[in-house]
C-alpha cells in the first residue's frame, strides 16, 4: 500500500485534490471513477524528510489523541462505520506521526482485526489503558460512551501532569539563571579584578581570595565537571531503566522526600483513583484493572503496592486490606474505598477521591512555589551579592590607603 496524491475534475466542473491510500495507480483512477471523479493526475506522495531522519518526526500530543478520541465518539454515535471512521479521521489528522499510525489502524480493520489489537499495536500513542477501555466498550457494544469516558479521563490526567510540570518551571529556571551568573562572574569578571589587584599589589582580604580560588577552579574544571555531570546523570537515567532494585530504592527516596515527597504521594493518588475508576466504570474487571494501574503508576513502589493488593483480592480479601497494609495510601482513601465496597458504589467513590487529590495537588502546587520562591531568590541574591561585596572588599581598602 502506498499514498498517492490525485487531481480530478467532478461532474460539475469543479477541480477537487486529494490523498488516498492504494495498491496503484489504476486502483486510485478506479476509485476516483467510482466517486465520479474524472482523474486528472495521480502520483506518489513524496516521502518527507522525517522518513529519513525519524527524530524529525512530529510527536503525538495528548491534544492530538483527546481530539481524535472525541471526534471518533462523535461519528460512532452518529452511527458511521468504524472504517469510515477511521478513513475521515486519518484524512484530517494534521500531525504526520499520528496520521500514518490512524491509516494503519484503518488497515488492520480492514483485514479483520478488531479495533483494541489494531490500536495495541501501536503502544506508544494507545498504551494498555487505552486498549483495555477499547476492548472492553467493543465487547458490550458501548465503544462511544466508553470514548468519550477516556477523551475526558485523558484531559484531566493531562491537567493533572501540567500543574505539577508547571510547578517546576519557575524554580527550575531561577536555578538555571543562578548557576549561569555566577558560572559567568566566576570565569568573565572575577579574573579581570584579579588582575586589577595583582597591579597594585599587597595582600587581599580573606573573602576575596577565597572567590579568587573558587574562580581558578572553576576555569580549570569546568569542562570536566560538565563531562561528570552528564556521565553521572546517564549513568543514573541507566541504572533506573535497567534495574528495578535500583528504581525501587530512588523512588522510595522521593516519595520521602521533605519538599516532594507530599507532592508525589498525591499526584499518585490521583491517578490511581482516576484511572481504576475509568475502567471500573467501563466494565474492566478490578483484577485486569489493577494490573494496568499498577503498570502505569510511575513509581515502582506504587506499582508493587498495587501488585500486592491485586494478589490479595485474588485470594478473596477486599480492596481496602490490603491497600491498609501496603502503608503507601493515606487512611482517608483506605476508608474511602472501604465505604465504596461496601455500599457497592465504588465508581462514584473513586471518582469523588480522584477530584478531592486533584484539589489537593492543585494547594501542594501552591504552596510548593510560595515556598521556594523566596529561597531560590535569596540563593540568587545572596550568591551573587556574597560575590560581588568580596570583589569590591579591596577597592574599599585602596581607597582607605590612598586616603
Amino acid at each position: 500500500m502506498a499514498i498517492y496524491i490525485w487531481k480530478g475534475r467532478s461532474r460539475q466542473g469543479s477541480i477537487k485534490k486529494g490523498e488516498i491510500e492504494a495498491t496503484s495507480e489504476a486502483a486510485v483512477m478506479a476509485q476516483l471513477r467510482s466517486q465520479l471523479i474524472l482523474p486528472v493526475t495521480v502520483k506518489l506522495k513524496p516521502k518527507d524528510l522525517a522518513e529519513y531522519f525519524p527524530f524529525l518526526k512530529p510527536k503525538i500530543t495528548v491534544k492530538d489523541l483527546v481530539i481524535f478520541t472525541r471526534q471518533f465518539a462523535t461519528m460512532i454515535d452518529a452511527g458511521l462505520p468504524l472504517v469510515q471512521c477511521l478513513q475521515i479521521l486519518g484524512d484530517q489528522q494534521d500531525n504526520s506521526t499520528f496520521k500514518e499510525i490512524i491509516r494503519e489502524v484503518r488497515t488492520d480493520v480492514e483485514q479483520g482485526s478488531t479495533f483494541a489489537d489494531a490500536l495495541g499495536k501501536h503502544p506508544k500513542p494507545f498504551d494498555a489503558l487505552f486498549v483495555n477501555l477499547v476492548a472492553a466498550g467493543e465487547i458490550g457494544g458501548i465503544l462511544d460512551t466508553i470514548l468519550n469516558r477516556l477523551s475526558a479521563y485523558l484531559e484531566k490526567a493531562d491537567a493533572l501532569a501540567r500543574k505539577v510540570r508547571g510547578a517546576m518551571v519557575y524554580p527550575s529556571t531561577v536555578f538555571v539563571v543562578a548557576i549561569g551568573v555566577v558560572v559567568l562572574l566566576l570565569t568573565k569578571v572575577i579574573p579581570t579584578f584579579e588582575k586589577m589587584f595583582s597591579d597594585f599589589g599587597g595582600t587581599l582580604p580573606g573573602p576575596t581570595q577565597v572567590v579568587v580560588s573558587i574562580s581558578h577552579f572553576v576555569q580549570e574544571w569546568i569542562g570536566p565537571v560538565l563531562v561528570l555531570i552528564f556521565v553521572l546523570s546517564t549513568a543514573f537515567g541507566q541504572a533506573r531503566k535497567r534495574s528495578r532494585n535500583f528504581r525501587r530504592s530512588t523512588d522510595a527516596l522521593f516519595l520521602k522526600s521533605p519538599v516532594f515527597g507530599s507532592l508525589l504521594r498525591k499526584v499518585a493518588v490521583a491517578r490511581f483513583t482516576r484511572t481504576l475508576g475509568t475502567m471500573i466504570a467501563s466494565g474492566v474487571p478490578i483484577l485486569d484493572g489493577l494490573d494496568i494501574v499498577a503498570k502505569t503508576a510511575g513509581n515502582v513502589v506504587i506499582e508493587d503496592a498495587l501488585l500486592d493488593v491485586k494478589a490479595a483480592i485474588s485470594e478473596g480479601k477486599t480492596i481496602a486490606e490490603p491497600l491498609a497494609e501496603s502503608g503507601v495510601f493515606p487512611g482517608m482513601v483506605v476508608q474511602m474505598i472501604a465505604v465504596g465496597e461496601e455500599t457497592g458504589a465504588m465508581e462514584s467513590m473513586l471518582g469523588k477521591i480522584a477530584d478531592f487529590y486533584d484539589d489537593e495537588v492543585d494547594t501542594a502546587v501552591d504552596a510548593l512555589t510560595a515556598l521556594l520562591e523566596p529561597i531560590m531568590m535569596v540563593f540568587l541574591g545572596g550568591t551573587v551579592g556574597g560575590l560581588l561585596i568580596a570583589m569590591y572588599l579591596p577597592i574599599f581598602k585602596i581607597a582607605e590607603t590612598i586616603g
